[in-house]
């Protein structure tokens, strides 16, 4: 079973605005609504590819309640814990004319201890060694930031693998636990370590640093690059597949679904990389936060081009 959290989730609303001119008056396009949240859409896509999984967290509200309506309509199993306060909009705002993706988000509800301990219960009911979660996304505000760094260490104890996909100090913090795959994209690699990486060289350099703290897999996402996959004897490097981009929000998530499923079938690191490469780059061409269909994830799966990198 592979389980999705969530803490900060949102209504994700993506507006499509041609010219769209900060200080005047903008016409909409089109808009739509979507159940987001890093860990959602990871749960979504998964859902895309096939497979199952169940998304808990944190839910408040109105739109808390349209998030699990929304889930239960595409009969994702879903374990929430409802708090007082109101899940929080993020707000896409999609530039075709300029080709341009702004994002506007919210902060979300406070979420006390006794709530996450709730939600910390959920988290590991029914779960055994052969399951996964990932961890993926903000924390609300007040929420310390070294709980993914705890849950993974709990995860650790229960011999349960996990996935960290976040950025800044939950990131820092979380990595200190060794969960098994870690997803960041080059600028969030960059802010670890402080530094300007200039080639391919430096960000495996930077990466096969990171599996000293127990990882066993990195993936380090380059955007219309491609991505990197490290490992401790092999490395692979994917070339990005040109596409028209409608959005980039949750294109990372795509990626982390794919390996998370690739995880949890048992797939070989050459199927697990095609198919990662593949959602992401199906995600960027669907508006909101949608999950791509598998036809054309399968199709992308097909021309995903890779070559084994040894420096």
């Amino acid at each position: 079973m592979i389980i999705t959290v969530t803490l900060n989730p949102a209504v994700d609303k993506t507006i499509e605005i041609d010219n769209f001119c900060v200080g005047t008056v903008n016409r909409i396009s089109s808009a739509r609504l979507d159940a987001g949240g890093k860990g959602i859409n990871v749960s979504k896509v998964i859902q895309s590819l096939g497979g199952r999984s169940r998304a808990v967290g944190i839910l408040a509200g109105n739109n808390g309640r349209f998030i699990k309506e929304y889930l239960d309509s595409m009969e994702i199993e879903n374990d929430f814990v409802f708090i007082d306060g109101e899940t929080r909009v993020n707000t896409k705002v999609v530039d075709r004319v300029k080709h341009t993706n702004t994002d506007i988000n919210e902060s979300g509800p406070q979420v006390s201890d006794e709530n996450l301990d709730k939600l910390s219960n959920k988290l590991y009911k029914d779960l055994g060694k052969s399951s996964l979660i990932v961890f993926s996304g903000s924390v609300p505000q007040n929420v310390d930031k070294r709980i993914y760094k705890t849950w993974i260490e709990q995860a650790k104890d229960k011999g349960i693998k996990t996935i960290l996909d976040a950025d800044g100090e939950l990131f820092k913090q979380g990595i200190k636990a060794g969960p098994y795959l870690v997803k960041p994209n080059i600028n969030e690699l960059e802010a670890l370590f402080a530094q300007k990486i200039n080639s391919v060289d430096e960000t495996l350099k930077l990466s096969r640093g990171l599996l000293d703290y127990g990882i066993e897999i990195v993936v380090v996402s380059l955007g219309a690059d491609g991505a990197l996959f490290v490992r401790k004897n092999s490395s692979i490097l994917a070339k990005g597949i040109k596409v028209e981009v409608k959005s980039t929000v949750g294109a990372g998530d795509s990626m982390v679904a794919a390996l998370a499923l690739a995880i949890d079938k048992g797939y070989d690191f050459e199927k697990a990389v095609r198919l990662s490469v593949a959602c992401g780059t199906a995600s960027v061409m669907t508006s909101g936060t949608q999950a791509a269909d598998l036809d054309t994830i399968t199709t992308f799966e097909n021309m995903v081009e890779f070559q084994y990198i040894n420096y």
